[in-house]
């Protein structure tokens, strides 16, 4: 059983563990509809109900998944969408647009494509520098009063920008990167989220597969984005899995992977975590270590081995950076 957080303030409340769907249609390799289909429907089996994907991901293909998805009678899935980021097919230079009418036209598509009448949560998935985020948080909530969007989500924003935000209107989830390898959130980002309410929802919560202390360049597929990460380039990624000990004896310990005491990890923060994953094996891992309860030693040795900055080289390049901490 997978215990549920409020999505904000006011809810609804949803199963902790979600589940990221980007990988299914860009970034991590050869993609499937058919076997990321039987993903979807095994993981709504569980108890999944949270599924978070974006405009982006493949430019609208992965909306186009879900809508196949939603089509077999699932009313109570819950799609969270994002806008903001704009890419050519295929490329990963992008551009950040905030503008009033890109967001209106972005939110009509997502609507269009995904087959729904309202967006469960809509994100700015990267805020754009230069522009008031008052500006876009004014679009957004003409859209929540149009019934376009039910939820307004940030993604990657600074504490400040999450709290000027805010004020114009209630913000229901703030995204970020959160795993044992990336925890400068708990600096600023993650105590504002709970003075103010707002959930927090840790994606890449495996750490983009490091965690899983088996993943080698070897192994990745030449379109697989992480080849040309700085923290999984040559070295850096032979350094990385050395540090991995101790997350290592945990999982042999409580008899789990290391993938499933990372994850357990963040769950344990009291967070919505939605890990992404092509294979039904995974998936399932990942559903069980939903049920892994770590000791409160586990969770202050894990805090202690890994602090932030155990891990080198960034988690994007320069491109992918783009919009962040804005």
């Amino acid at each position: 059983m997978i215990r549920t957080l409020p999505l904000g303030a006011s809810g609804p409340n949803l199963p902790a563990l979600g589940l990221g769907c980007m990988g299914m249609s860009e970034f991590y390799g050869e993609t499937n509809d058919t076997q990321s289909l039987d993903v979807l429907a095994r993981a709504y089996d569980l108890g999944v109900r949270l599924f978070d994907t974006a405009d982006m991901y493949g430019n609208g293909l992965n909306e186009e998944l879900l809508a196949r998805f939603l089509e077999t009678a699932r009313p109570d899935a819950f799609i969270a969408t994002k806008f903001g980021i704009r890419k050519a097919a295929g490329e990963y230079a992008r551009s950040i647009d905030n503008s009033p009418d890109y967001i209106r036209q972005a939110c009509d598509a997502s609507l269009k494509r995904l087959g729904i009448e309202q967006i469960g949560l809509y994100y700015v998935h990267r805020a754009e520098a230069g522009r008031p985020i008052e500006e876009t948080m004014g679009v957004l909530a003409e859209l929540v009063q149009a019934g376009k969007i039910a939820r307004i989500g940030l993604s990657e924003v600074s504490a400040d920008t999450l709290r000027r935000a805010h004020h114009v209107h209630p913000v229901a989830a703030l995204q970020s990167e959160y795993s044992l390898t990336t925890r400068d959130m708990e600096a600023d980002v993650l105590p504002t989220c709970r003075e103010l309410g707002i959930a927090f929802v840790a994606y890449s919560p495996l750490g983009r597969g490091l965690l899983s202390g088996a993943l080698d360049r070897d192994s990745l597929a030449d379109n697989d984005f992480r080849r040309n990460a700085p923290r999984f380039g040559a070295g850096s990624l032979e350094a990385n899995n050395a540090r991995l000990d101790t997350l290592r004896a945990i999982a042999d310990q409580r008899e789990a992977t290391p993938s499933q005491v990372a994850l357990a990890w963040v769950l344990a923060k009291g967070v919505f975590a939605i890990p992404g994953t092509k294979r039904l094996s995974y998936l399932e891992q990942n559903i069980a270590a939903a049920s892994l309860n770590l000791s409160a030693d586990d969770i202050a040795t894990l805090d202690s081995a890994y602090a932030s900055g155990t891990f080198i080289g960034e988690r994007y390049t320069a491109e992918g950076m783009k919009g962040v901490n804005v």
